[in-house]
């Protein structure tokens, strides 16, 4: 199968177009065709050695952790899909390796679920990840839903972007923060009060909203941002953080509940974000689309943090 792979660690350029055996489904587990793969700041961050620590990985390493496509391969005891049948997934595996920048994936079926119908498999591909993240983020612990105010770091990002309409939808007062090119995106996502980070005090701001601090810190950005949030959050309130992870004695010393998500894949979670996307309560933005052979370029402009929404690769 076409690939584009990694043998070691390092900048864009270790990415090569590889053509490597197509693999096959274990029990359990199901075959993916791949049209398109979504594409992540954990994905470079991979590429560059960043999550060796964390995560085990084997070269040849394919980065990619989320497509769309059609079940092409069902492993033993497997019975929820059929060959041909339209999925996405989220597709991180215990052992980094065989990802989603390739012809074919394979991965537990407990992991995949049904495209939502009204969406193209391009942009399937750029929901998962992203949506899974904010999806456990928010409603794995109790908090958001009628009444509750959510403030939303980096709300025109991919993960954000998720944050703001799921939170909107379970009935919160969203505000979101983004850059000045962003605010009407932000509000046309439900965000009930946009705040240019830019351009002032972003403690300020939120203050003027929430003069006792917010119910929930959904902070999708880290370092400055992640400091300043501890303030912003009210005493018995939480902050959650996607990219790096809070310090629990500022968090205790405020009496807030501090904590890191890493999300995981989970297939009934991504059934449900689905029956939003068909109900039109949620949306996603595909702001760019790649072909395989540029997951360079794709990459490195995922790395400058600008995107809009979320980028996928075509195959």
């Amino acid at each position: 199968m076409r690939a584009i792979a990694i043998e070691q660690f390092g900048g864009p350029e270790t990415l090569k177009p590889v053509d490597l055996p197509t693999p096959e489904p274990g029990p359990g587990e199901v075959r993916i065709r791949i049209a398109a793969s979504g594409i992540n700041p954990v994905d470079w961050k991979i590429r560059e050695g960043y999550l060796t620590k964390a995560l085990p990985h084997r070269f040849p390493l394919i980065p990619g952790w989320e497509c769309a496509g059609t079940i092409d391969a069902l492993g033993m005891g497997t019975s929820r899909f059929e060959r041909g049948e339209a999925v996405y997934v989220y597709a991180r595996k215990p052992e980094v390796q065989g990802g989603t920048y390739a012809e074919y994936v394979v991965v537990p079926e407990s992991f995949v679920a049904a495209k939502p119908k009204s969406l193209l498999l391009h942009e399937a591909a750029s929901v998962p990840l992203a949506a899974l993240t904010a999806y456990q983020a928010l409603f794995r612990r109790p908090g958001v839903g009628p009444g509750a105010t959510v403030l939303v770091h980096a709300a025109s990002g991919g993960v954000g972007m998720f944050g703001v309409q799921l939170a909107k939808n379970a009935g919160a007062k969203v505000i979101g923060t983004a850059g000045p090119d962003n605010q009407d995106f932000i509000r046309s996502l439900g965000v009930d009060h946009a705040i240019d980070y830019r351009a002032g005090d972003v403690r300020a701001a939120v203050r003027a909203i929430a003069p006792e601090g917010v119910d929930v810190v959904f902070d999708c950005v880290g370092g400055e941002t992640l400091a300043l949030s501890y303030e912003l959050a009210a005493r018995g309130g939480r902050l959650v953080g996607v990219v790096d992870t809070p310090n629990q004695d500022e968090a205790k010393a405020r009496g807030i509940d501090a904590y890191y998500h890493f999300v995981e894949p989970n297939g009934e979670e991504l059934a449900t974000i689905g029956a939003l996307l068909d109900a039109g309560k949620i949306r996603t933005h595909v702001s760019a689309i790649f072909s395989l052979a540029d997951a360079a370029l794709a990459q490195e402009k995922s790395r400058e943090g600008r995107t809009r929404g979320k980028a996928v690769i075509v195959l």
